[in-house]
């Protein structure tokens, strides 16, 4: 565990970071001879290479060949993020702008998400991920039922945060679009608020046609309730495809599958991330020894939205070589402007 490594004197944490830096930039191994002459350093190559083999000792580094440079272990960007890293602070002028391109599209969750995955992805130049705002208890908001063909109706159901589900209903005879208006407007007003318990303790107040309806309510909040996140978007899978150590190699697609099959995210995302809570952002090197698809991987990981309410996730995924300090900075700002845009959409 690295809590009960060494810690580094203040050379040997400067050396570490520099090889980190360097190494991110290049994605070759770092030798003394080029961090002394680069940077300045005022001590020798001899004592820098001398420092390097301690750290790589102590398992911070590692040399691939007798005669190549070092390059960082988990180990040692696991105490780089977790002690040396400075956030690289977004200029004023990109948060005006991402804070703009999100007030545009203020009321349109689904923009709000594609947005999110966007910039997150080239931002960080990695693969993202997010996943829709979602009510960890599904509360009745809004309902429209829209004639569609013949006896066909299309149910649309938004909940409380703004997740909207749809799902075209058979009817036994057709009813005009004016009828279905009207008993939505009732059932709207009825249920607003109520969770499945509270529309339940009020299915006596309905009769009829508008009984079948909030029955089809109650299967679909049911539905709503068994999953642990909203949908789900992603951007930026060929950022991760083009890193040098993934050309013509399968870890790559290996590690993306995990975004991409629902129940593989759903696992990582119940394990790293603590139920509940927002503030913060987990960061995975490595798989950390439980995601073998992640062992070559770094994942960076964040909530959003109003705790024990409505949240969702977002974060991404890159060769561990990556810009942390740049790449936590975009998360925690894009987290905190999704967490108040959420909030300002439970008001509204």
């Amino acid at each position: 565990m690295l809590e009960t490594m060494k810690e580094l004197t203040e050379r040997q944490k400067l050396l570490l970071s520099l090889v980190i830096h360097e190494f991110t930039n290049e994605a070759s191994p770092v030798g003394s001879k080029n961090l002394v002459e680069k940077y300045k350093l005022d001590f020798s190559s001899a004592t820098v290479r001398n420092e390097l083999s301690t750290l790589t000792d102590l398992g911070y580094l590692r040399q691939p060949h007798t005669s190549a440079g070092r390059e960082p272990t988990e180990e040692g960007y696991r105490y780089f993020v977790g002690r040396l890293l400075r956030e690289n602070e977004l200029p004023e002028s990109m948060r005006k702008m991402i804070t703009h391109q999100f007030y545009q599209t203020r009321h349109d969750v689904d923009q709000w998400m594609r947005l999110a995955a966007s910039i997150l992805a080239n931002q960080s130049k990695a693969a993202s991920l997010i996943t829709a705002p979602h009510t960890e208890t599904a509360r009745f908001r809004h309902l429209e039922l829209i004639s569609t063909h013949g006896r066909q109706v299309l149910m649309v159901l938004v909940l409380v945060g703004g997740e909207v589900h749809q799902r075209i209903l058979s009817l036994e005879e057709p009813i005009s679009q004016e009828n279905l208006s009207s008993s939505t407007s009732w059932l709207s007003s009825l249920f607003h608020g109520m969770d499945t318990s509270a529309i339940q303790a009020n299915m006596q107040k309905v009769h009829g046609f508008e009984l079948i309806v909030t029955n089809w309510i109650l299967e679909e909040m049911g539905q709503i309730d068994s999953l642990s996140s909203g949908e789900i978007y992603l951007d930026g899978f060929t950022n991760v495809m083009a890193e040098p150590e993934f050309v013509n190699s399968g870890e790559a697609s290996r590690a993306l599958k995990v975004l991409e099959e629902r129940s593989s995210l759903q696992d990582l995302l119940s394990r790293v991330m603590l139920p509940g809570t927002v503030d913060g952002v987990q960061v995975l090197i490595g798989g950390e020894g439980t995601f073998d698809e992640l062992s070559d991987c770094s994942v960076i990981l964040a909530k959003y939205g109003s705790p024990g309410y409505v949240t969702g996730t977002l974060g991404i995924l890159g060769p561990i070589r990556m810009y942390y300090g740049r790449s936590i900075s975009t998360i925690r700002f894009i987290s905190n402007l999704l967490s108040d845009m959420v909030v300002e959409q439970l008001g509204d």
